[in-house]
Protein backbone atom coordinates (compact mmCIF):
# COMPACT_ATOMS: atom_id res chain seq x y z
CA UNK A 1 0.00 0.00 0.00
CA UNK A 2 1.57 3.22 -1.13
CA UNK A 3 0.87 6.57 0.45
CA UNK A 4 1.24 9.77 -1.53
CA UNK A 5 2.06 12.72 0.70
CA UNK A 6 2.52 15.08 -2.19
CA UNK A 7 5.37 17.45 -2.44
CA UNK A 8 7.34 17.51 0.71
CA UNK A 9 8.00 21.24 0.27
CA UNK A 10 4.25 22.11 0.38
CA UNK A 11 2.53 23.08 3.66
CA UNK A 12 0.31 20.41 5.22
CA UNK A 13 -3.35 20.70 4.14
CA UNK A 14 -5.91 21.88 6.85
CA UNK A 15 -9.38 20.28 6.92
CA UNK A 16 -12.14 22.81 5.82
CA UNK A 17 -14.92 23.72 8.30
CA UNK A 18 -18.56 23.78 7.27
CA UNK A 19 -20.55 26.97 7.63
CA UNK A 20 -22.75 25.35 10.27
CA UNK A 21 -19.72 24.30 12.29
CA UNK A 22 -18.22 27.78 12.06
CA UNK A 23 -21.44 29.48 13.18
CA UNK A 24 -21.87 26.97 16.00
CA UNK A 25 -18.33 27.60 17.21
CA UNK A 26 -18.75 31.38 17.08
CA UNK A 27 -22.09 31.12 18.89
CA UNK A 28 -20.54 29.05 21.67
CA UNK A 29 -17.63 31.45 21.93
CA UNK A 30 -20.00 34.44 22.29
CA UNK A 31 -22.15 32.73 24.90
CA UNK A 32 -19.09 31.77 26.94
CA UNK A 33 -17.54 35.22 26.67
CA UNK A 34 -20.78 37.11 27.47
CA UNK A 35 -22.85 34.86 29.71
CA UNK A 36 -25.39 37.62 30.59
CA UNK A 37 -25.13 41.30 29.75
CA UNK A 38 -27.31 44.31 30.54
CA UNK A 39 -27.88 46.63 27.58
CA UNK A 40 -29.78 49.89 27.45
CA UNK A 41 -31.29 51.36 24.28
CA UNK A 42 -34.39 52.42 22.39
CA UNK A 43 -36.78 49.89 20.85
CA UNK A 44 -37.35 50.09 17.10
CA UNK A 45 -39.13 48.00 14.46
CA UNK A 46 -40.91 45.88 17.07
CA UNK A 47 -42.71 42.85 15.59
CA UNK A 48 -44.94 40.52 17.57
CA UNK A 49 -45.06 37.17 15.78
CA UNK A 50 -48.06 34.86 15.86
CA UNK A 51 -45.94 32.39 17.83
CA UNK A 52 -45.71 34.89 20.69
CA UNK A 53 -42.03 35.76 20.09
CA UNK A 54 -40.94 39.42 19.82
CA UNK A 55 -38.37 40.64 17.33
CA UNK A 56 -36.97 44.15 17.54
CA UNK A 57 -33.88 46.31 17.32
CA UNK A 58 -32.20 47.93 20.31
CA UNK A 59 -30.41 51.12 19.28
CA UNK A 60 -28.76 54.33 20.35
CA UNK A 61 -27.51 57.29 18.32
CA UNK A 62 -24.56 55.42 16.73
CA UNK A 63 -25.51 51.74 16.44
CA UNK A 64 -28.15 49.07 16.80
CA UNK A 65 -28.36 45.35 17.52
CA UNK A 66 -31.00 42.80 16.63
CA UNK A 67 -32.88 41.22 19.53
CA UNK A 68 -35.27 38.35 20.09
CA UNK A 69 -37.45 37.73 23.16
CA UNK A 70 -39.10 34.35 23.20
CA UNK A 71 -42.69 33.74 24.24
CA UNK A 72 -41.84 32.23 27.62
CA UNK A 73 -40.07 35.50 28.52
CA UNK A 74 -42.62 37.92 27.03
CA UNK A 75 -45.39 36.39 29.15
CA UNK A 76 -43.54 37.44 32.29
CA UNK A 77 -43.88 41.17 31.46
CA UNK A 78 -46.77 43.10 33.03
CA UNK A 79 -46.55 45.86 30.39
CA UNK A 80 -46.39 46.05 26.61
CA UNK A 81 -43.39 47.80 25.03
CA UNK A 82 -43.78 50.03 21.96
CA UNK A 83 -41.49 51.50 19.35
CA UNK A 84 -39.59 54.41 20.83
CA UNK A 85 -39.58 53.07 24.40
CA UNK A 86 -36.19 53.21 26.12
CA UNK A 87 -35.53 49.96 27.96
CA UNK A 88 -32.81 48.06 29.78
CA UNK A 89 -32.59 44.33 28.94
CA UNK A 90 -30.71 41.40 30.44
CA UNK A 91 -29.67 39.30 27.45
CA UNK A 92 -27.40 36.52 26.27
CA UNK A 93 -25.12 37.42 23.38
CA UNK A 94 -25.57 34.80 20.69
CA UNK A 95 -25.44 34.12 17.00
CA UNK A 96 -28.45 33.05 14.99
CA UNK A 97 -26.74 30.12 13.31
CA UNK A 98 -29.20 29.72 10.43
CA UNK A 99 -28.34 33.16 9.10
CA UNK A 100 -25.09 33.93 10.82
CA UNK A 101 -26.60 37.05 12.40
CA UNK A 102 -25.36 38.50 15.66
CA UNK A 103 -28.22 39.04 18.12
CA UNK A 104 -29.26 39.35 21.74
CA UNK A 105 -31.52 36.77 23.29
CA UNK A 106 -33.46 38.85 25.84
CA UNK A 107 -34.20 37.21 29.16
CA UNK A 108 -35.87 40.19 30.92
CA UNK A 109 -36.83 43.77 30.15
CA UNK A 110 -37.70 46.84 32.16
CA UNK A 111 -38.44 50.46 31.35
CA UNK A 112 -35.47 52.80 31.29
CA UNK A 113 -37.23 55.92 29.97
CA UNK A 114 -39.64 56.76 27.17
CA UNK A 115 -37.13 57.32 24.40
CA UNK A 116 -35.90 60.42 22.66
CA UNK A 117 -38.57 60.46 19.93
CA UNK A 118 -41.36 59.87 22.39
CA UNK A 119 -40.10 62.68 24.60
CA UNK A 120 -40.13 65.01 21.58
CA UNK A 121 -43.67 63.82 20.84
CA UNK A 122 -44.85 64.67 24.37
CA UNK A 123 -43.18 68.09 24.38
CA UNK A 124 -44.70 69.10 21.02
CA UNK A 125 -48.11 67.75 22.04
CA UNK A 126 -48.09 69.79 25.26
CA UNK A 127 -47.02 72.99 23.48
CA UNK A 128 -49.61 72.74 20.71
CA UNK A 129 -52.33 71.87 23.23
CA UNK A 130 -51.46 75.02 25.19
CA UNK A 131 -51.94 77.05 21.99
CA UNK A 132 -55.45 75.56 21.59
CA UNK A 133 -54.80 73.57 18.40
CA UNK A 134 -56.44 70.47 19.91
CA UNK A 135 -59.45 72.24 21.49
CA UNK A 136 -62.75 70.45 21.02
CA UNK A 137 -64.67 73.62 20.12
CA UNK A 138 -62.36 74.08 17.12
CA UNK A 139 -63.36 70.73 15.62
CA UNK A 140 -65.67 70.98 12.63
CA UNK A 141 -68.51 68.54 11.89
CA UNK A 142 -68.35 66.41 8.77
CA UNK A 143 -70.78 66.73 5.89
CA UNK A 144 -73.60 64.23 6.37
CA UNK A 145 -73.54 63.05 2.73
CA UNK A 146 -70.33 64.16 0.96
CA UNK A 147 -70.20 64.45 -2.81
CA UNK A 148 -66.41 64.14 -3.14
CA UNK A 149 -63.69 62.96 -0.75
CA UNK A 150 -60.03 63.96 -0.98
CA UNK A 151 -57.31 61.45 0.01
CA UNK A 152 -53.80 62.61 0.92
CA UNK A 153 -51.45 59.61 0.82
CA UNK A 154 -48.91 57.80 -1.32
CA UNK A 155 -50.01 56.23 -4.59
CA UNK A 156 -48.14 53.06 -3.58
CA UNK A 157 -49.64 52.91 -0.06
CA UNK A 158 -51.85 49.99 0.85
CA UNK A 159 -53.94 52.50 2.80
CA UNK A 160 -55.06 54.10 -0.49
CA UNK A 161 -56.31 50.73 -1.75
CA UNK A 162 -58.18 50.16 1.54
CA UNK A 163 -59.86 53.59 1.35
CA UNK A 164 -60.89 53.30 -2.32
CA UNK A 165 -62.15 49.72 -1.85
CA UNK A 166 -64.20 50.70 1.19
CA UNK A 167 -65.77 53.72 -0.53
CA UNK A 168 -66.62 51.71 -3.67
CA UNK A 169 -68.26 49.03 -1.55
CA UNK A 170 -70.15 51.23 0.93
CA UNK A 171 -70.66 54.55 -0.85
CA UNK A 172 -70.33 54.30 -4.66
CA UNK A 173 -72.07 57.68 -4.94
CA UNK A 174 -68.97 59.46 -3.56
CA UNK A 175 -66.27 60.82 -5.88
CA UNK A 176 -62.62 60.43 -4.87
CA UNK A 177 -59.82 62.93 -5.55
CA UNK A 178 -56.30 61.70 -4.70
CA UNK A 179 -53.56 64.11 -3.60
CA UNK A 180 -50.38 61.99 -3.96
CA UNK A 181 -47.55 62.65 -1.52
CA UNK A 182 -44.83 60.59 0.19
CA UNK A 183 -45.84 59.49 3.68
CA UNK A 184 -42.57 58.10 4.99
CA UNK A 185 -40.06 59.55 7.42
CA UNK A 186 -39.04 63.12 6.59
CA UNK A 187 -42.08 63.83 4.40
CA UNK A 188 -43.74 66.25 6.83
CA UNK A 189 -43.18 69.39 4.73
CA UNK A 190 -44.52 67.66 1.59
CA UNK A 191 -47.60 66.43 3.45
CA UNK A 192 -48.26 69.93 4.79
CA UNK A 193 -47.87 71.45 1.31
CA UNK A 194 -50.38 68.97 -0.17
CA UNK A 195 -52.91 69.71 2.60
CA UNK A 196 -52.55 73.44 1.86
CA UNK A 197 -53.08 72.74 -1.85
CA UNK A 198 -56.28 70.80 -1.13
CA UNK A 199 -57.41 73.63 1.15
CA UNK A 200 -56.94 76.20 -1.62
CA UNK A 201 -58.98 74.07 -4.01
CA UNK A 202 -61.80 73.97 -1.46
CA UNK A 203 -62.78 77.49 -2.56
CA UNK A 204 -63.91 75.91 -5.82
CA UNK A 205 -65.96 73.29 -3.95
CA UNK A 206 -63.57 70.46 -4.93
CA UNK A 207 -64.06 68.12 -1.95
CA UNK A 208 -66.24 68.09 1.17
CA UNK A 209 -63.79 66.29 3.47
CA UNK A 210 -60.08 65.41 3.39
CA UNK A 211 -58.60 62.06 4.47
CA UNK A 212 -54.96 61.86 5.62
CA UNK A 213 -54.11 58.15 5.77
CA UNK A 214 -51.14 55.78 6.01
CA UNK A 215 -50.52 52.19 7.05
CA UNK A 216 -48.84 51.13 10.28
CA UNK A 217 -45.18 51.26 11.17
CA UNK A 218 -42.66 52.16 13.82
CA UNK A 219 -42.51 55.55 15.49
CA UNK A 220 -39.74 56.48 13.05
CA UNK A 221 -41.89 55.47 10.06
CA UNK A 222 -44.82 57.58 11.32
CA UNK A 223 -42.75 60.52 12.51
CA UNK A 224 -43.80 62.72 9.57
CA UNK A 225 -47.29 62.84 11.13
CA UNK A 226 -45.74 64.08 14.41
CA UNK A 227 -44.20 67.17 12.83
CA UNK A 228 -45.49 70.60 13.84
CA UNK A 229 -45.84 71.80 10.24
CA UNK A 230 -48.34 68.99 9.50
CA UNK A 231 -50.41 69.75 12.61
CA UNK A 232 -50.65 73.45 11.73
CA UNK A 233 -51.58 72.65 8.12
CA UNK A 234 -54.43 70.42 9.36
CA UNK A 235 -55.74 73.16 11.67
CA UNK A 236 -55.55 75.81 8.91
CA UNK A 237 -57.27 73.63 6.29
CA UNK A 238 -60.51 75.12 4.95
CA UNK A 239 -62.30 71.74 4.96
CA UNK A 240 -62.67 69.12 7.73
CA UNK A 241 -59.74 66.69 7.99
CA UNK A 242 -60.01 63.05 9.11
CA UNK A 243 -56.73 61.31 10.04
CA UNK A 244 -56.39 57.54 9.86
CA UNK A 245 -52.72 56.69 10.38
CA UNK A 246 -51.40 53.26 11.31
CA UNK A 247 -53.24 50.85 13.54
CA UNK A 248 -55.63 51.57 16.39
CA UNK A 249 -52.78 51.71 18.91
CA UNK A 250 -50.75 54.24 16.86
CA UNK A 251 -51.22 57.82 18.08
CA UNK A 252 -49.69 60.84 16.31
CA UNK A 253 -49.85 64.63 16.67
CA UNK A 254 -51.95 64.70 13.49
CA UNK A 255 -54.63 62.65 15.29
CA UNK A 256 -55.03 65.38 17.92
CA UNK A 257 -55.08 68.21 15.35
CA UNK A 258 -57.61 66.53 13.07
CA UNK A 259 -61.32 67.26 13.18
CA UNK A 260 -61.89 63.50 13.57
CA UNK A 261 -59.49 60.66 14.32
CA UNK A 262 -60.03 57.21 12.82
CA UNK A 263 -58.24 54.10 14.18
CA UNK A 264 -57.34 52.84 10.68
CA UNK A 265 -57.52 54.05 7.04
CA UNK A 266 -60.48 51.72 6.43
CA UNK A 267 -62.31 53.14 9.44
CA UNK A 268 -61.64 56.67 8.13
CA UNK A 269 -63.38 55.81 4.86
CA UNK A 270 -66.33 54.36 6.77
CA UNK A 271 -66.66 57.46 8.96
CA UNK A 272 -66.77 60.08 6.19
CA UNK A 273 -69.55 58.56 4.07
CA UNK A 274 -72.67 56.65 5.20
CA UNK A 275 -73.41 53.37 3.47
CA UNK A 276 -75.68 53.56 0.43
CA UNK A 277 -77.89 50.81 1.92
CA UNK A 278 -78.43 52.92 5.05
CA UNK A 279 -79.37 55.96 2.96
CA UNK A 280 -81.83 53.91 0.91
CA UNK A 281 -83.39 52.49 4.08
CA UNK A 282 -83.78 56.01 5.53
CA UNK A 283 -85.29 57.23 2.25
CA UNK A 284 -87.84 54.40 2.23
CA UNK A 285 -88.71 55.11 5.87
CA UNK A 286 -89.41 58.76 5.12
CA UNK A 287 -91.46 57.91 2.03
CA UNK A 288 -93.57 55.57 4.17
CA UNK A 289 -94.00 58.33 6.76
CA UNK A 290 -95.13 60.79 4.07
CA UNK A 291 -97.56 58.19 2.74
CA UNK A 292 -99.11 57.76 6.21
CA UNK A 293 -99.41 61.52 6.67
CA UNK A 294 -101.01 61.91 3.25
CA UNK A 295 -103.51 59.12 3.95
CA UNK A 296 -104.43 60.73 7.27
CA UNK A 297 -104.93 64.11 5.57
CA UNK A 298 -107.11 62.57 2.84
CA UNK A 299 -109.31 60.79 5.41
CA UNK A 300 -109.76 63.98 7.42
CA UNK A 301 -110.63 65.96 4.26
CA UNK A 302 -113.10 63.26 3.21
CA UNK A 303 -114.82 63.45 6.59
CA UNK A 304 -115.12 67.23 6.34
CA UNK A 305 -116.49 66.93 2.80
CA UNK A 306 -119.04 64.31 3.87
CA UNK A 307 -120.24 66.56 6.70
CA UNK A 308 -120.56 69.52 4.33
CA UNK A 309 -122.53 67.46 1.81
CA UNK A 310 -124.94 66.25 4.50
CA UNK A 311 -125.39 69.83 5.69
CA UNK A 312 -126.22 71.01 2.15
CA UNK A 313 -128.62 68.12 1.63
CA UNK A 314 -130.62 69.23 4.72
CA UNK A 315 -130.17 73.04 5.04
CA UNK A 316 -132.74 73.30 7.84
CA UNK A 317 -130.68 71.14 10.22
CA UNK A 318 -128.69 74.06 11.77
CA UNK A 319 -131.89 76.17 12.03
CA UNK A 320 -133.81 73.29 13.59
CA UNK A 321 -131.13 73.01 16.27
CA UNK A 322 -131.47 76.74 17.00
CA UNK A 323 -135.29 76.42 17.04
CA UNK A 324 -135.06 73.61 19.60
CA UNK A 325 -132.71 75.67 21.75
CA UNK A 326 -135.12 78.67 21.64
CA UNK A 327 -138.00 76.39 22.69
CA UNK A 328 -135.97 75.03 25.57
CA UNK A 329 -135.06 78.55 26.72
CA UNK A 330 -138.69 79.65 26.44
CA UNK A 331 -139.85 76.73 28.57
CA UNK A 332 -137.15 77.42 31.16
CA UNK A 333 -138.14 81.11 31.33
CA UNK A 334 -141.81 80.18 31.83
CA UNK A 335 -140.90 77.73 34.61
CA UNK A 336 -138.65 80.29 36.33
CA UNK A 337 -141.34 83.01 36.13
CA UNK A 338 -144.04 80.65 37.45
CA UNK A 339 -141.84 79.52 40.35
CA UNK A 340 -140.97 83.12 41.20
CA UNK A 341 -144.64 84.22 41.08
CA UNK A 342 -145.77 81.34 43.27
CA UNK A 343 -142.99 82.06 45.76
CA UNK A 344 -143.94 85.74 45.94
CA UNK A 345 -147.62 84.88 46.37
CA UNK A 346 -146.84 82.48 49.20
CA UNK A 347 -144.65 85.06 50.95
CA UNK A 348 -147.37 87.75 50.57
CA UNK A 349 -149.98 85.37 51.94
CA UNK A 350 -147.86 84.71 55.02
CA UNK A 351 -147.30 88.41 55.57
CA UNK A 352 -151.01 89.18 55.01
CA UNK A 353 -151.97 86.73 57.72
CA UNK A 354 -149.44 88.22 60.09
CA UNK A 355 -150.76 91.74 59.40
CA UNK A 356 -154.33 90.65 59.96
CA UNK A 357 -153.44 89.22 63.30
CA UNK A 358 -151.61 92.35 64.36
CA UNK A 359 -153.84 95.14 62.91
CA UNK A 360 -156.63 93.60 60.87
CA UNK A 361 -158.65 96.72 60.13
CA UNK A 362 -155.80 99.09 59.40
CA UNK A 363 -153.70 96.90 57.15
CA UNK A 364 -156.37 95.05 55.20
CA UNK A 365 -155.98 97.22 52.10
CA UNK A 366 -152.14 97.42 51.94
CA UNK A 367 -151.48 93.76 51.08
CA UNK A 368 -154.06 93.86 48.31
CA UNK A 369 -152.43 96.92 46.81
CA UNK A 370 -149.01 95.30 46.87
CA UNK A 371 -150.44 92.18 45.34
CA UNK A 372 -151.83 94.27 42.51
CA UNK A 373 -148.49 96.00 41.93
CA UNK A 374 -146.73 92.63 41.87
CA UNK A 375 -149.23 91.25 39.39
CA UNK A 376 -148.75 94.30 37.15
CA UNK A 377 -144.95 93.96 37.28
CA UNK A 378 -145.17 90.26 36.52
CA UNK A 379 -147.44 90.97 33.56
CA UNK A 380 -145.00 93.55 32.18
CA UNK A 381 -142.07 91.12 32.48
CA UNK A 382 -144.05 88.38 30.80
CA UNK A 383 -145.00 90.68 27.93
CA UNK A 384 -141.34 91.79 27.50
CA UNK A 385 -140.07 88.19 27.33
CA UNK A 386 -142.90 87.22 24.99
CA UNK A 387 -142.02 90.15 22.69
CA UNK A 388 -138.33 89.13 22.67
CA UNK A 389 -139.19 85.52 21.90
CA UNK A 390 -141.46 86.62 19.08
CA UNK A 391 -138.61 88.74 17.64
CA UNK A 392 -136.18 85.81 17.80
CA UNK A 393 -138.74 83.53 16.16
CA UNK A 394 -139.24 86.09 13.38
CA UNK A 395 -135.47 86.29 12.81
CA UNK A 396 -135.22 82.50 12.67
CA UNK A 397 -138.09 82.43 10.20
CA UNK A 398 -136.36 85.02 8.03
CA UNK A 399 -133.21 82.84 7.97
CA UNK A 400 -135.16 79.72 7.00
CA UNK A 401 -134.12 78.89 3.35
CA UNK A 402 -137.43 77.07 2.81
CA UNK A 403 -139.29 80.28 3.56
CA UNK A 404 -137.16 82.06 0.96
CA UNK A 405 -137.74 79.29 -1.58
CA UNK A 406 -141.48 79.41 -0.84
CA UNK A 407 -141.45 82.92 -2.33
CA UNK A 408 -140.27 81.51 -5.68
CA UNK A 409 -136.53 81.20 -5.16
CA UNK A 410 -134.41 78.07 -5.57
CA UNK A 411 -130.86 76.86 -4.72
CA UNK A 412 -128.57 75.63 -7.54
CA UNK A 413 -126.11 72.90 -6.48
CA UNK A 414 -123.14 72.16 -8.77
CA UNK A 415 -121.66 68.71 -9.45
CA UNK A 416 -119.04 69.19 -6.69
CA UNK A 417 -121.80 69.64 -4.11
CA UNK A 418 -121.33 73.39 -3.62
CA UNK A 419 -124.06 76.02 -3.93
CA UNK A 420 -123.62 78.21 -7.05
CA UNK A 421 -123.33 81.89 -6.12
CA UNK A 422 -121.45 83.17 -9.18
CA UNK A 423 -122.47 82.44 -12.78
CA UNK A 424 -118.87 82.96 -13.89
CA UNK A 425 -118.03 79.60 -12.29
CA UNK A 426 -120.34 77.73 -14.67
CA UNK A 427 -119.37 76.22 -18.01
CA UNK A 428 -121.58 75.20 -20.91
CA UNK A 429 -122.94 71.74 -20.38
CA UNK A 430 -122.57 71.77 -16.56
CA UNK A 431 -125.36 69.86 -14.82
CA UNK A 432 -127.12 71.51 -11.86
CA UNK A 433 -129.51 70.25 -9.20
CA UNK A 434 -132.21 72.83 -8.37
CA UNK A 435 -133.77 72.72 -4.88
CA UNK A 436 -137.28 74.27 -4.59
CA UNK A 437 -139.54 74.73 -1.60
CA UNK A 438 -141.05 71.38 -2.59
CA UNK A 439 -139.07 68.97 -4.70
CA UNK A 440 -135.93 69.07 -6.84
CA UNK A 441 -135.11 69.26 -10.56
CA UNK A 442 -132.08 68.63 -12.80
CA UNK A 443 -130.90 71.34 -15.24
CA UNK A 444 -128.09 71.85 -17.74
CA UNK A 445 -126.31 75.13 -18.55
CA UNK A 446 -126.73 76.20 -22.21
CA UNK A 447 -125.47 79.77 -21.86
CA UNK A 448 -123.70 81.96 -19.29
CA UNK A 449 -124.53 85.69 -19.25
CA UNK A 450 -122.32 88.38 -17.71
CA UNK A 451 -123.58 90.20 -14.64
CA UNK A 452 -126.37 92.67 -15.58
CA UNK A 453 -127.04 91.24 -19.09
CA UNK A 454 -130.37 89.55 -19.90
CA UNK A 455 -131.14 86.66 -22.17
CA UNK A 456 -132.44 87.68 -25.63
CA UNK A 457 -135.56 85.56 -25.08
CA UNK A 458 -136.52 87.80 -22.12
CA UNK A 459 -135.98 91.16 -23.82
Amino acid sequence: MALDFGNANEAPTRPAMTVSALNRAVSGLLERSFPLVRVRGEIGNLTRAASGHWYFALKDEQAQVRCVMFRARTQLLDWTPRDGDEVAVDAIVSLYEARGEFQLSVESMRRAGQGRLFEEFLKLKARLATEGLFAGERKRPLTAIPRRVGVVTSLQAAALCDVVTTLCRRAPYVGVIIYPVPVGAGAGSQIAAMIERASRRATGDAVDVLLLVRGGGSIEDLWAFNEEIVARAIVACAIPVVVGVGHESDITIADFAADLRAPTPTAAAELVAPAATELLAEFERRVEQLHRLHSHWVRAAAQRLDYAQRTLAAPRMPLAALDRRVGMLQARIADVMTDALNSRRAALSVRRERLLRLRPARNMLQPNERLGLLAAHTSRCWNAYSTRLASLAARLHALDPNAVMARGYSIAIAADGRAVTDAARLRLGDELRLHFARGQALAQVHSVLPDGEQDSDQR
